[in-house]
Formats: structure tokens, C-alpha cells, sequence
């Protein structure tokens, strides 16, 4: 029998992976519409471009799908296997752009007039962006879900299958090197100013 989609809010998405692989449509919305949105937001940060965000967040909704009836409960959380499935979809994009020698893609430009706050947030989120996309794979992966996604270490560890120490390397050099590179940047960004 299926739940009606109100009664899912409160199910943890293991319960509803399980409800969904028995068959219930109720548990798929109801997972969709709490999950999406994370693999698109990291997959987003990863890469750089929404198109190509949709495309992995979209993949790895379809992976997890094709792995319900098989999941086994109790060995990982839900959204700590989507999370691993997202960054390494977005991470084998990233090399097979470099592959083909490809530039990154620069935001395009709306052409539409924006007050100047606006402007400085603009330009300190594409400075990031840009400073994200030149780090090193595994450096970005565990910056973004760290400082962007807010995932504990242990969580990022899992996430990435390495160590907790592993993970702590991995930001402090991430947060090192995004630093150097912005640190010349303070005045242009709207920092400089009092």
C-alpha cells in the first residue's frame, strides 16, 4: 500500500529508499524533492556550469534509483552515497574536459544593469568559482563539501572513501591555495574598502 506523500516528511531517506524500491511512487517524489536539490547545488559548485549540473544531478538520482532494490541498510547514509556519486560523476566531467584541453567556460553575462552590491557579490562569487576550479580535483571535492556544504569531516571522509586526516590535509591545502589566489584580489573585490 502506498503512503500519501504528507505522511513521508518526517521518513529518513533510507525508509523512503526502501518504500520506493517496494514499489511506492509517494517515497520516489518525496525523495526527489529532498535530495535534488543537494546533488544540484554540489554538482553546480564542482563544475562551474548549470547545464552540466543538471546532467550529473540528474544521473545520480538515476543510479540511485537503479541501486534501491539492492540497497543494504545500515552500511551508508543516503545522501552520503549521493553525495560520493555526484562528486565523482562531476569530477571524471572535469577530466574529461581537461582531456580535451577545453577552457573553462567564464560566466556568460546578463547584460542587465545591477547595483553595485550586487556587482561585488557577482564578482566574489565567480572570483571563487574561478579560484574552486583551478584547485586540484580531490582539493575542490572536499572544499566544496566541507565549507560550501557543510559536511563534517567524517562525513566528507566517507563521502570521498579516505581518512579523516586525509580530509583535513585535503581542505587546509584547498583553503591555503584559494586564499593565495585571492589574496591579491581584496581591493578589486569590495574588501579593501572600511
Amino acid at each position: 500500500m502506498d503512503m500519501p506523500f504528507d505522511a513521508l516528511t518526517d521518513t529518513s531517506e533510507e525508509a523512503l529508499l526502501v518504500l520506493y524500491a517496494n514499489g511506492d511512487p509517494a517515497a520516489a517524489r518525496a525523495l526527489t524533492i529532498r535530495l535534488t536539490p543537494m546533488a544540484l547545488r554540489v554538482a553546480a559548485r564542482m563544475l562551474g556550469d548549470g547545464s552540466e549540473a543538471e546532467d550529473v544531478a540528474q544521473e545520480a538520482m538515476l543510479r540511485l534509483w537503479r541501486v534501491a532494490p539492492d540497497w543494504r541498510q545500515g552500511e551508508a547514509k543516503v545522501s552520503t552515497w549521493l553525495y560520493r556519486v555526484v562528486s565523482n560523476l562531476a569530477t571524471d566531467r572535469l577530466r574529461k574536459r581537461r582531456g580535451v584541453s577545453l577552457d573553462e567556460a567564464a560566466e556568460p553575462d546578463d547584460g542587465r544593469p545591477a547595483v553595485v552590491d550586487v556587482m561585488i557579490d557577482t564578482d566574489r562569487a565567480k572570483a571563487l568559482e574561478a579560484a574552486l576550479a583551478a584547485l586540484p580535483d580531490r582539493q575542490r571535492q572536499a572544499v566544496v563539501l566541507r565549507h560550501l556544504e557543510g559536511l563534517s569531516n567524517p562525513e566528507i571522509a566517507d563521502v570521498m572513501e579516505i581518512g579523516v586526516e586525509a580530509v583535513e590535509s585535503l581542505t587546509a591545502r584547498g583553503k591555503r591555495a584559494l586564499t593565495a589566489m585571492l589574496a591579491g584580489r581584496r581591493e578589486e573585490l569590495g574588501y579593501g574598502h572600511g
